[in-house]
């Protein structure tokens, strides 16, 4: 930790929520002549990858100087009266919980921005495709810091329509229905949030994050809470995305482009987990007793129908895509976050944000690999990658079957690696759940959760088996050129970061751990220190 002036973690703040925005603008305008490079498109990737790189490093600066002897306590505090008449204020602010998704949102956003520069988008113009993906990065570094309940909609929603154009405009086959039915998912579900966010705002008096978490619920009758969990809760579901509200992701994932796969499961899933943990465990706790076996039931229908949906898409000759698989995997891991924010106690809630930070540093990882994978290969239909024609990573492209086999034993929870800890303290949570809570149900949730992880096993070691083992492919010239090429320096850069996060947060946890537990235990105590 480094001595930072409130005033100065309020303009980085500031800056790392509206830098992107800024980017965007300008990356729509002409390059100065002297920037243009060898041409106007690789100018404005130039610019998308130094506005990405600018809010990671500022972020950074922020980490660093967040006070970390109080992580319950919020820093960096903007409160900005906004539209007095419906007492909405511009209320910024980051603790233990919201830091570390603010530093992976800039990170993942800026690697993605590399990554896009090393290899330039094909489809449309790139000049959109940044402005897009700087939109998303405003939108979605926005969501994890405001303290609206309003603003959290709204920046909740400023992320729908840059993806949904990421996809249909530079998406692959199926791209316009699989970015059609993302929007529609997403719009419907917000409707029914947006009720449930203004009958909370309005019978508790307060938009204010900070005051209805002090409040903790004691303004609002048990019954309303109960309507404003299952309103809130099904928009936030669909965004996490929560069987059986899932379908959406899937053709999302298979059509979108690289950079979309990455930031749409190791970011925007983030923010329906997020919301479920900054507003209703806080703000409507009743209610979330009530209904909390029922949303660990679903979790854990979602992480067996995910592992099965994997194992079916696995298995030869079925035709399955490796990227939906990885789409399926994330309903089978993020189930596991919403598992551990069921059971109501720290160790359980703890777990579902350390499982949402591993499956965005790995999911991410994975998503770069198979969209990698596709641009040597042309396809990711694993059949044909695993047939005598296929890839056979370990023999035509050590370095790059190597990364795969790593994001596969890491997605698995490998311990030692940052899938293992989330996993472990969700089902930990399960085994004793907070008081009044059912413990035979959520014993034979955690046992079936247990399930879960030995079939998500199978899978993902079916998968490298398949795609990393076999006969290479034959070249017309048998002392040329392997028939892949191997990772490139751009590609090393982009992933090399996600690789050493997922080694150190599996070997060091408390890295982690020391800054969520304490506002874990405020936000679950009604804000009592």
């Amino acid at each position: 930790m480094i001595d930072i002036n409130e005033s100065v973690m309020q303009f980085l703040l500031a800056f790392v929520v509206l830098g992107p925005l800024l980017g965007a603008v300008t990356a729509l305008l002409p390059a100065p002549p002297g920037l243009k490079g060898k041409s106007p498109e690789q100018a404005v990737l130039r610019h998308g990858t130094t506005v990405t790189g600018a809010v990671l490093l500022a972020a950074l600066v922020l980490a660093l100087g967040f006070d970390h002897d109080r992580p319950s306590t919020m820093q960096a505090t903007t409160d900005i009266s906004w539209i007095p008449a419906l007492d909405v204020r511009i209320h910024l602010g980051v603790d233990g919980i919201s830091l570390p998704l603010l530093v992976l949102t800039a990170l993942l956003t800026f690697l993605c921005a590399l990554y896009a520069y090393g290899k330039p988008p094909a489809g449309p113009s790139p000049r959109a495709f940044v402005a897009l993906v700087l939109l998303l990065e405003t939108g979605t570094l926005a969501t994890f810091a405001v303290l609206d309940l309003l603003l959290f909609f709204l920046a909740f929603e400023t992320v729908l329509i840059p993806m949904y154009f990421l996809i249909a405009r530079w998406g692959g086959a199926g791209r316009t229905a699989a970015a059609g039915k993302f929007i529609l998912y997403t719009l419907l579900g917000s409707v029914v949030m947006l009720l449930g966010l203004l009958l909370i705002g309005l019978r508790a008096g307060t938009f204010d994050m900070v005051a209805l978490a002090t409040d903790n619920g004691r303004s609002l009758s048990t019954s309303l809470q109960v309507i404003a969990v299952l309103a809130i809760g099904i928009g936030l579901a669909v965004k996490t995305p929560m069987w059986p509200l899932h379908s959406w992701l899937p053709d999302a994932h298979t059509a979108a482009p690289t950079v979309g796969s990455v930031l749409l499961a190791g970011v925007l899933l983030k923010m329906g987990t997020y919301g479920f943990v900054r507003i209703l465990l806080p703000a409507a706790p009743d209610g979330m007793h009530v209904l909390a076996p029922y949303l660990a039931a679903f979790a854990v229908v979602g992480i067996l129908y995910g592992s099965l949906a994997c194992l079916a898409l696995a298995r030869p000759g079925a035709g399955g895509d490796l990227k939906r698989l990885i789409a399926y995997s994330s309903v089978g891991h993020m189930g596991f976050v919403l598992l551990g924010i069921a059971t109501l106690t720290p160790t359980g809630v703890n777990g579902a944000l350390f499982a949402n930070i591993a499956h965005g540093l790995i999911t991410g990882l994975l998503f770069f690999l198979v969209g990698a994978l596709k641009e040597r290969t042309g396809t990711t239909d694993l059949d044909a990658l695993a047939g005598t024609t296929g890839a056979a990573l370990y023999g035509t492209a050590p370095r790059l079957g190597g990364l795969l086999a790593f994001g596969a034993v890491a997605s698995l929870g490998l311990p030692g690696l940052a899938g293992f800890w989330g996993e472990m303290l969700a089902m930990f949570g399960a085994f004793d759940p907070a008081d009044g809570l059912n413990r035979p149900a959520y014993l034979t949730f955690m046992a079936l959760a247990g399930l879960g992880t030995l079939l998500t096993a199978a899978y993902l070691l079916l998968v490298v088996r398949r795609v990393c083992m076999g006969t290479p492919k034959p070249t017309a010239d048998p002392a040329g050129p392997p028939a892949l090429p191997d990772v490139h320096r751009h590609e090393y850069a982009a992933w090399a970061p996600l690789v050493a996060l997922t080694v150190l947060a599996g070997l060091w946890p408390a890295v982690l751990l020391s800054l969520t537990d304490p506002a874990v235990q405020q936000l679950l105590s009604g804000g009592k220190s």
